[in-house]
Formats: C-alpha cells, sequence, structure tokens
C-alpha cells in the first residue's frame, strides 16, 4: 500500500544532522577513528546522486517518458548498514521537485522517519515510513526480487528531505519521485464525475444494472508500457476480492489521482522490479474506478496481497482509512468492481471460502486458511490495511456487492467471461 506517514514524534535524544563529506568519512576510516555516530547515515556516492549546478540539489532524472522523473539516494555508512543501536539522521537534501518517496534497502529491517520540505519552505513533522505489505506471490518471477522497504508515502509537492533509520538495514536507499504533470490529469468536465450505477438505477428503473462499471484507463494516468517487468500471469478463476487501502493523505483532488498512480506505478516497477502495478484497481474518493495492473478487464493476476493472489482480485482504495472514514461514493466504487468479478464465477460476497496460502507473514506455505470472499488485506498480512474505519465498512460492501450481482442480466455471464 502506498502511504501517508502518520505522524510519530523523533526520538528524544535528536542526532544532529551530518556534515562531513564521503572523503572526510574515508580519512577517518584510513586514520583508524571511529566515525561518530551523528555521520552513519550519510547521502551516498555523489557520482551516483550528484548535486546539480551551482544551487548543490539534488536533480531528480526525467524518464524516457518525459512525464516522470526520479532519483535514487543511496544512505548508510561506507559499509553500506545503517546503525543498528540509536537512530542515525542524513543530512538535509536539497532537491528539485519531487513529491512521493520510499525507503528500499537490500537486507535487514528497521524503522524509517522522514520529514519534508514543501514548496513553500515548510517542514513536515518527522513522520514514520510503514514497511512494504503489497508484494507479489514468492513463487513468481517478481516476487524472486529480494528487495525490503517502505510503502510509498505520497507528501505533495517538495524540494527537501531528511531521514532517519533505525535498525539493520543493508544499502539502504532513498527514492524520490515526481509523477509530472499531463494535460490528462486535470478531469474533463463531462466525465470529472462518475455517477453512482446505484443511484442511477434509481431514477431510470432499469431491470438489469450494467455488470462492468464505468472505469478510468490506464492511458488515463498515464501508465507508460516501458516501465513494465513481463511476463504478467493470468489467474483462472476469482475466488476473493482483497480490500487494501493506499494509506495516503485524503485530502488529495481530482488532478492528484492520476499523478498518485503513476508514483505508485514507477515505484512498483522501476524501484521495485515487479513487473507492473501491484493492484488491479483503484478507487478514489469521488467514485472513480480506476484500471490499475495491465490486463485487469481481463484476468490479470495482481501483486498485491502475498501469498493470496493466485486467484483474487485486488482493489485499493486511495487514501487512509486508519485516519477517516471513506465516503459514500468509495464504498459504492469498491462494491461495483467487487460485484462484477465475483458474479461471472458465482461467489457468494456474504460467504467465507477456503484457500491455500502460498506463503505470507501471517500463513504458511500450503496452509489452508477459511476467508471472507471479500476480506481486508489484514485478514492475510500483518498489517493494519485497509485501515480500521474501511476493515468496518466491509460488511456494507458485501451487502451492496450482493444487491448488485441480484439485478444483473444471467444471459450476459456466458457472453463475458467468453470474453475473459
Amino acid at each position: 500500500m502506498t502511504v501517508n506517514i502518520s505522524d510519530r514524534p523523533s526520538p528524544s535524544h535528536p542526532i544532529q544532522s551530518a556534515t562531513i563529506g564521503r572523503r572526510g568519512l574515508l580519512g577517518l576510516a584510513a586514520a583508524g577513528l571511529a566515525v561518530p555516530p551523528a555521520v552513519l547515515l550519510l547521502p551516498g556516492d555523489p557520482g551516483f546522486a550528484a548535486p546539480g549546478g551551482r544551487s548543490g540539489k539534488l536533480r531528480l532524472r526525467r524518464d524516457p517518458d518525459g512525464l516522470t522523473s526520479g532519483l535514487d539516494v543511496p544512505l548508510g555508512q561506507s559499509s553500506g548498514r545503517a546503525m543498528t543501536s540509536q537512530p542515525a539522521r542524513s543530512a538535509v537534501l536539497h532537491t528539485t521537485e519531487f513529491a512521493a518517496l520510499a525507503v528500499t534497502w537490500s537486507s535487514g529491517r528497521g524503522a524509517v522517519r522522514v520529514r519534508t520540505r514543501s514548496l513553500d519552505g515548510t517542514w513536515s513533522a518527522w513522520r514514520t515510513l510503514k514497511p512494504l505489505h503489497d508484494r507479489p506471490d514468492r513463487g513468481t518471477a517478481e516476487g524472486r526480487l529480494p528487495v525490503h522497504g517502505t510503502d510509498l508515502a505520497w507528501v505533495g509537492p517538495s524540494d527537501g528531505v531528511q531521514v532517519e533509520l533505525e535498525g539493520s538495514q543493508v544499502t539502504p536507499r532513498l527514492t524520490l519521485i515526481d509523477p509530472g504533470h499531463a494535460p490528462t490529469d486535470v478531469p474533463v468536465a463531462a466525465r470529472a464525475e462518475v455517477a453512482r450505477p446505484d443511484a442511477s438505477a434509481r431514477n431510470r428503473h432499469p431491470k438489469y444494472l450494467p455488470v462492468i462499471p464505468p472505469v478510468h484507463t490506464r492511458g488515463e494516468w498515464r501508465a507508460n508500457p516501458a516501465f513494465m517487468n513481463p511476463p504478467i500471469r493470468a489467474i483462472s478463476s476469482v475466488r476473493q476480492v482483497h480490500v487494501h487501502h493506499t494509506d495516503n493523505d485524503n485530502h488529495y483532488t481530482r488532478a492528484d489521482v492520476p499523478r498518485m498512480i503513476r508514483s505508485i506505478y514507477r515505484y512498483h516497477t522501476l524501484t521495485l522490479g515487479w513487473a507492473d502495478i501491484a493492484y488491479n484497481f483503484l478507487v478514489d474518493r469521488y467514485g472513480r474506478i480506476w484500471v490499475g495492473r495491465r490486463g485487469s478487464m481481463k484476468m490479470a493476476r495482481g501483486a498485491h496481497t502475498l501469498g493470496f493472489n493466485r486467484s483474487s482480485v485486488g482493489i485499493a482504495a486511495l487514501g487512509n482509512f486508519q485516519e477517516v472514514v471513506p465516503n459514500s461514493d468509495m464504498i459504492h466504487a469498491i462494491a461495483r468492481v467487487a460485484a462484477w468479478k465475483l458474479w461471472l464465477f458465482d461467489r457468494d460476497p456474504l460467504g467465507r471460502i477456503w484457500v491455500v496460502s502460498e506463503g505470507s507473514d501471517k500463513f504458511r506455505p500450503g496452509q489452508r486458511v477459511h476467508l471472507p470472499v471479500i476480506d481486508g488485506h489484514r485478514n492475510t498480512n500483518d498489517t493494519d490495511c485497509p485501515g480500521i474505519h474501511l476493515y468496518r465498512h466491509l460488511p456494507m460492501i458485501r451487502d451492496l456487492t450482493l444487491h448488485r450481482m441480484n439485478r444483473f442480466d444471467p444471459h450476459e455471464k456466458a457472453r463475458l467471461l467468453a470474453r475473459v
């Protein structure tokens, strides 16, 4: 899940920002002197993340699509390992504009905190980045990549960052992403709002509701196919719907949504090396449905729920629902997708089903688990996703899903199944 890092105070024994450079660090090592704790976390190889021009800013590099930009900044001492005994901070990094960030490492574990500076010069509080829990299954090509890290944090337009690590992370790297601005980010007036089918149905009194709801395509959020790392497997049946939240700020605008999705996509593909964005679908607070992973209109296998992707669909709600209650538009959007996918395979949205885990942080490989047909991410993995407030709305989502399924034309099923 993408995360809006929740406020958490910095340790009471703050460490001063490092001011020693790489050459000074190597000099201390050559002299046989211990490196003081205050400088154990430093911006990495200056040849990799070189400050640009006289401003001394780290410059994000434009991607080949000419739209998005990114930069990976190595962190840590010369050995590549962050300090384990107490928190260590980087210097303040001055950058060109970015809007999302995360930290990854090759092995180890620990806590990551950051603060960011908005374009008006205001610094945020120190905040904790949550560990990455949305993952591909280990038996897939994308699931074999040994990447550890945090969820992506949407921080809004920013030009400065400071990182604090506590733990045993090896070769930590800070990833900065600027999703850019595309003409398609601003909704066309005619499609700015996607009418809730339930509401429109009450006005028209149709005999049947459409099975496939209105969706916004990958082209609308400008998914660059060059970022993908094929192959993407297909699933043969949908037995479950897993509900997630992206854990980001809840006050985004319509124009922010495609930028947020682009950022997640770039992180999942270029940074983590996954085949595509993890989620099959994303829904926003305006009730709009967005196609995530390529092929999700059919039977693409997602990378959203470690150990349980083989026969499921993953829907991510944009927002932090540990903090706020999801609105009615979002609840209905989730139900529209769930009804479409479950109806085709005669699943009971109010029921439970036996599934076999492929190995998660909660269930061992091969373990049979009795789970709700529509469940929350926390049912399968050690996470608070999709947030307590969205989790408490799952019974409502199940009821709405069943209501919609009962109003589909049964003669449509064979035709739609032939298309998937």
